[in-house]
């Protein structure tokens, strides 16, 4: 019999089983989870088989669970397209031991908590947008194994330790700052530490936190803020593999332990301040296949040493000081792929024994002072780019061997000595894409077969004593996107067909003596972008179809013998008139001269051919021979009388406007209706004459509240030191307050006794009053005395783009860093406000000194250009003092101020704006100095775009943060574009906001436009 107990027990049980309704309890994992994917958009529905009516989660997508005990072990989300906060939810999941979410959208700061996750073993939140600092838990995580939060954004300093039992520690590509923590030197089980592409800065103690991991294999500090010496001791770490502090500012020698760490294979210590010579204990480096040197300030003779380790495959040792002669060890780097000693202070001729390196590929030695011949032996290796450019290689070019004909890509041999032509081989060379043999003495004529490489993209040839004319095959592969002919002596037409072309963007055969008219067929160009005529011989109209070439961006047609009617359409409504000066007569208000069109000239009659009297008819013959009806004719045509009104219309008009002129000067000069608002006041003079000996202060536009009264017997005091906010080229800057507690900018010249007339002055001083634009900092008027001469400008309280992108030079570096999109707005705005004073003022108004203490910005980073046209106001001093003043700018002086025999123009601007962009983007100043040593800004940028590939964007500023490729690298390339040697080069100011305007446009090839440069 049954107890009581047990038939309760009884019922309960069948009454449960009968009603189905009853609700089970929810598993804590798999409501964990739905949490966890109820904040996050899943736009793919990867996570689609999430549910909270399933018992467990171990059937989900991207969940692996422990089959005995059906408890999550492992979250993998990569590349699921997921946004959103990192939510909360994964406190539930005790058991679990790897997460991965990289490659997602997810932002946000990390939530507290992962401390909760006792097992967890891998963190992996690569490249997603997480920002803010890390959380203080982090470090408790006991287990911890891995963690990668490579390509976020998060930021503030490293905490002050890891987990102990961390492995592989990955932090790359965020914005984390401060020093290196010295808590890392407990991590000892560290195998693999990589912090770079942060903002880490100060000197790191190398000995107390780094060389006691002896565990380490893989270290990589690279792209930081770091700077000091690195200590010895790094030979502790004797299971290093790879050690990379390249983009640092580290200085003095290199480790002299560094050759025991026997299994280093990669050594990079580029783009840092390291100098003297190498430790000789390198050559124990028996495994080194990468050594990468280059950018820093190593001199002495090139070690032969380096000949001894065989299993090197790449050597950089370019951009140093490097001097003697190469060794001749160097043939015994069987293995070698890769060796670059350019921009060095290398000479002697090129060892034959470099034709041991059998498996080299790439071998650039440019910027050398190298001599002799290129010898023969190297063109026998299969190489496949060759670099040998600006150094004083002399003989004929080596025709080549057939291995090198099947692998030749890139051949430079430019600015050398060379002599002898272009080899017929050379069209054989079928996979060469870039060939620049410009700037020698070849004296050849182009050779057709030229046109037979299937693959060249590039041709560069300029200045090499070519002459003949210009191949009509030369596009016969339809590869060609840039042919640069400029400055060699051919002669003839440009060939009609040249619209075969198909591919090119730059077309440049300035400086050469061509004939004929350009071709319509130019206009089948589609992809042009830039095109140079510049003084030839072409004649006839300008084809209207080239308006229709809608990629064009500039164009130079200018000392030619062109005539008529510019396209009516395209770029050519917005030439600057130095592309169109010096031909006979091109219909332009931009040119002086006057307008010729190839048409027929108006038929005039002779009125004694005919018999006076008549009606007036003119009857006459068909053949135009034959006697005239007896009745009265006209004695001109009626095409010479239309004629004939025309000019006398046109010359009304110019009196016209000339006398408008002259009484518009006179109103200027009297303070009549013009609309300056003009206020003048002799201070302390009863008597007028023409060379005032008191002060005068004269303010221009309207609403101007500055009064004369603010400088009565006050100038000097308005000018104490204690307001004093900057010198300049042409004088030093005080902020003053003047009037009703009104601030102003007044500069005092630096022109004592030189400017002693004041016509000339408030002439000149007028002239820089109506340069008004957005891009501008206004003028609003001037104080004068022979001894004396101020500029009135508003006071910028936002400071300068000096003070912005360097600090504020006191030594604290506090600035807040500028964003990618402020400082495109900096480049645009400034090269609109340089357009203004190029464009509108004829002649040009030029600033002479462009650079970044010149750039005033306002609280949303839009600039206002200031100094601008000072030297104007110097009418007495010559080129020489001028140029003297402008060391104070050295780095943003264009090359041809130190040469009196040029005419200064508006590229002297550019090339300062070109420094500018160049400051922009990489957040380093024009000119660098150090003990020993002088960093030019353009050349290193100069470097890593010739070298080209994935370190062109290593000198790009690493505070801008994120940043769009497609925008930075043209606008970096149009930097160097602007900062060219040759003044004719550098595209005008109007040019350069197209430009802009193109690069900003989303358009996919914006980049590649920038390739024409």
């Amino acid at each position: 019999m049954a107890t009581p107990i047990a038939l309760l027990l009884f019922v309960l049980v069948a009454a449960a089983a009968a009603d189905t309704t009853m609700p089970m309890p929810v598993n804590e994992e798999v409501l964990g989870l739905v949490v966890f994917k109820s904040a996050l958009s899943d736009p793919s529905g990867a996570l689609a088989t999430w549910t909270e009516s399933d018992a467990t989660p171990c059937g989900w997508a991207h969940v692996e669970c422990d089959p005995a005990t059906s408890r999550v072990l492992r979250l993998a989300l990569d590349g699921l397209g997921l946004s959103g906060r990192m939510p909360r939810g994964l406190d539930r999941l005790a058991a679990l031991q790897s997460l991965s979410v990289a490659r997602n959208n997810l932002s946000g700061e990390l939530p507290t908590g992962l401390s909760l996750l006792k097992s967890l073993r891998s963190i992996d939140l690569s490249y997603n947008a997480f920002s803010g600092p890390l959380p203080d838990d982090v470090p408790l995580l006991a287990s911890l194994r891995y963690l990668d939060l490579t390509g976020n954004a998060f930021s503030g300093p490293l905490p002050a330790s890891f987990p102990t039992t961390v492995r592989f520690l990955m932090l790359s590509g965020n914005q984390f700052s401060g020093p290196l923590p010295q808590g890392l030197s407990k991590s000892s089980f560290l195998l693999h530490l990589n912090l770079s592409g942060n903002q880490l800065s100060g000197s790191p103690d190398f000995a107390g936190a780094l060389w006691p991991l002896s565990r380490l294999r893989a270290l990589d500090l690279s792209r930081n803020q770091f700077s000091g010496t690195v200590t010895t001791g790094i030979a502790n770490l004797h299971n290093l593999k790879t050690i990379d502090l390249s983009g640092n500012r580290f200085f003095g020698a290199v480790p002299s332990d560094i050759g025991l760490c026997p299994h280093l294979s990669t050594v990079d210590i580029s783009s840092n301040a390291f100098d003297g010579q190498l430790p000789d204990s390198i050559v124990h480096l028996g495994s080194l296949v990468y050594f990468a040197a280059s950018g820093n300030r190593f001199s002495g003779d090139v070690p032969a040493w380096l000949g001894d380790l065989a299993a090197l495959q790449h050597l950089d040792f370019s951009d140093n000081a490097l001097t003697g002669r190469l060794p001749d060890s160097l043939g015994k780097l069987k293995d070698l792929r890769y060796l670059s000693m350019s921009k060095n202070q290398l000479s002697g001729a090129i060892p034959d024994a470099m034709s041991g390196c059998t498996k080299l590929a790439e071998l650039h030695l440019r910027a050398n002072n190298l001599s002799g011949s290129i010898p023969d032996a190297l063109f026998d290796v299969g190489l496949e780019t060759l670099d040998m450019s600006s150094n004083a290689l002399s003989g004929v070019l080596p025709s080549g061997s057939t291995k090198l004909a099947e692998t030749l890509q890139w051949l430079d041999l430019s600015v050398n000595q060379l002599t002898g032509g272009i080899p017929a081989e050379m069209a054989l060379f079928m996979n060469l894409r870039y060939l620049n043999l410009s700037r020698n003495d070849l004296r050849t004529q182009l050779p057709p077969e030229l046109g037979l490489l299937r693959n060249l993209t590039v041709l560069d040839l300029r200045s090499s004593g070519l002459y003949g004319t210009m191949p009509s095959d030369l596009c016969e592969a339809g590869s060609l996107a840039v042919l640069q002919l400029d400055g060699n002596s051919l002669a003839g037409p440009i060939p009609d067909n040249i619209g075969n072309c198909s591919s090119l963007y730059l077309l440049s055969l300035g400086h050469n003596s061509l004939t004929g008219p350009i071709p319509v067929g130019m206009s089948e160009l589609k992809k042009l972008e830039i095109l140079r005529l510049e003084y030839n011989n072409l004649s006839g109209e300008i084809p209207q179809q080239l308006g229709g070439i809608e990629s064009l961006l500039a164009v130079n047609i200018s000392h030619n013998r062109l005539v008529g009617r510019l396209p009516a359409s395209g770029v050519f409504q917005s030439l600057d008139a130095s592309a169109l000066e010096g031909n006979l007569g091109i219909c332009s208000p931009l040119v002086a001269e006057p307008c010729r069109m190839n048409v027929p000239k108006p038929l005039v009659l002779d009125p004694n051919e005919y018999p006076h009297g008549g009606d007036g008819d003119n009857n006459l013959e068909t053949n135009g021979r034959g006697p005239a009806s007896p009745r009265k004719r006209r004695f001109l045509s009626v095409s010479a009388m239309v004629a004939i009104c025309a000019a006398v219309f046109i010359i009304l008009g110019v009196i016209v406007i000339t006398l408008l002129n002259i009484s518009a000067r006179r109103r200027a000069g009297d303070g009549g209706t013009t609309p300056e608002k003009e206020l003048e006041s002799i201070v302390s003079s009863s008597t007028k004459s023409s060379k005032l000996a008191t002060g005068k202060m004269v303010t221009f536009g309207p609403g101007n509240s500055l009064r004369s009264e603010d400088f009565v017997g006050g100038a000097d005091a308005l000018l104490s030191k204690a307001t004093e906010i900057g010198r300049g080229v042409f004088g030093t800057v005080y902020r003053a307050s003047v009037g009703e507690g009104r601030v102003v900018a007044i500069k005092k010249l630096a022109t004592a006794n030189i400017v002693d007339s004041r016509d000339d002055f408030d002439r000149e001083v007028r002239i820089l009053g109506k340069a008004r634009h957005p891009n501008l900092l206004p003028l609003k008027g001037y104080y004068w005395t022979p001894q004396l001469q101020l500029l009135i400008t508003d006071y910028a309280p936002h400071g300068s783009l000096e003070a912005r992108l360097h600090g504020d030079g006191n030594g604290d570096g506090a600035f807040q860093a500028l964003t990618w999109a402020e400082r495109f707005r900096i480049v645009a705005g400034t090269a609109r406000g340089l357009a203004h004073l190029h464009q509108s003022f004829r002649p040009p108004m030029i600033h002479y000194n462009v650079k970044p203490s010149n750039i005033l910005l306002d609280e949303q980073c839009n600039p206002m250009i200031g100094d601008f046209g000072l030297a104007r106001l110097l009418p007495k001093l010559d080129k020489h003092v001028i140029s003297s003043r402008f060391q104070g700018g050295m780095g943003y002086v264009a090359p041809e101020l130190a040469c009196q025999s040029l005419r200064i123009n508006e590229k002297c601007d550019i090339y300062g704006f070109g420094v500018l962009i160049l400051e922009l983007v990489t957040g380093r100043k024009a000119v660098e100095y150090s003990d020993d040593d002088v960093v030019i800004l353009i050349d290193q940028v100069r470097v890593l775009l010739e070298h080209g590939g994935s370190n062109v964007l290593e000198c790009v500023d690493p505070t801008i943060g994120e940043f769009p490729e497609e925008e930075v690298l043209p606008v970096l390339k149009l930097g160097m574009v602007c900062t060219s040697q040759i003044p004719s080069n550098r595209p005008s100011m109007a040019e350069v906001v197209q430009i802009l305007q193109v690069i900003k446009a989303p358009v996919a090839a914006s980049s590649a436009r920038m390739e024409a440069f």
